[in-house]
């Protein structure tokens, strides 16, 4: 499943087609998804409309509409687990397999959705709305802040742990305490810290809850410089596969050695995921 990083990546790609450009009009080719699409809901606020921005807020991509007479609107866009958001070329017109809706711009250019496995979403809410609507209202700090936003760090953490018991793993993977940590990346950040992802939330003092907020930052940027992490299908805007799986240190690599202290890597199943990590050097 695409996490923060491959859908920051997937922005960044994406930023410099879109921006500045017109919709003509918004095509539902298969409306089924996690949430069925609304092509009329489309048509009447996304067509006609310029992007002023392409933004991120967790795992969700942001595409701001804006025109002369009314409010802004936003198109967002989840990935689930096997979406693609690609732009292509005037003159490729052809249907491609799994695509759920297309946004025709002006000069011949489309902003393609496509999700083979249906657990994507695609809508469109008054910008204004974003905060509090259903999908967005519940959700915690960014681990990336920008400037003049809530920014990560230890305290931040240390605050969301109290009066909870479970193991650390699960609770950076927890979306109101803070968004996109998903599996690869808080097993990766764990690693980096020296945690051991089955140690309980009560016993993590101030300094480890530090380093492991400067390690899920640092994971994550590093994720992003190197293109977001392909293990499966994972594309950027322009089509182009990441290579942060490359670095992996554990996540995936059961039974080798620890690039640290040597310890082979285990495997453990926590929530339902699978959890990798070195008993030699994680506390």
């Amino acid at each position: 499943m695409p996490e923060l990083p491959e859908v920051e990546v997937v922005r960044r790609t994406l930023e410099p087609h879109l921006v500045g450009a017109s919709v003509e009009r918004v095509e539902v080719r298969a409306p089924a998804l996690r949430e069925p699409l609304d092509a009329d809901a489309f048509e009447r606020h996304a067509a006609g409309r310029r992007v002023a921005a392409v933004r991120r807020r967790a795992k969700y991509l942001l595409v701001d509409l804006e025109t002369a007479d009314a409010p802004a609107t936003t198109l967002v866009l989840h990935l689930g687990m096997s979406g693609r958001i690609t732009v292509r070329a005037a003159g490729d017109g052809e249907p491609l397999p799994h695509e759920h809706l297309v946004v025709h711009l002006a000069g011949g250019r489309r902003l393609s959705f496509r999700d083979p496995r249906r657990f994507g979403q695609a809508f469109v809410l008054p910008t204004a709305d974003l905060d509090t609507d259903s999908h967005f209202a519940h959700l915690g700090i960014e681990p990336l802040a920008d400037e003049g936003e809530s920014a990560l760090d230890g305290a931040h953490l240390r605050r969301a742990a109290v009066g909870r018991r479970g193991p650390v793993k699960p609770f950076l993977m927890d979306s109101t305490v803070v968004v996109g940590v998903g599996n690869i990346y808080a097993s990766e950040a764990l690693w980096e810290a020296g945690v051991h992802p089955k140690r309980t939330v009560r016993r993590i003092a101030a300094a480890r809850w530090e380093r492991l907020a400067e390690k899920v930052r640092e994971v994550l940027a590093r994720a992003i410089a190197e293109g977001g992490t392909t293990l499966n299908d994972f594309t950027d805007g322009e089509g182009n596969a990441g290579y942060f799986q490359v670095s992996l240190a554990v996540y995936g690599r059961e039974g080798e050695a620890c690039p640290r202290c040597g310890e082979a890597v285990r495997r453990v199943v926590q929530a339902g995921r699978s959890t990798f990590y070195c008993v030699g050097c994680q506390r």
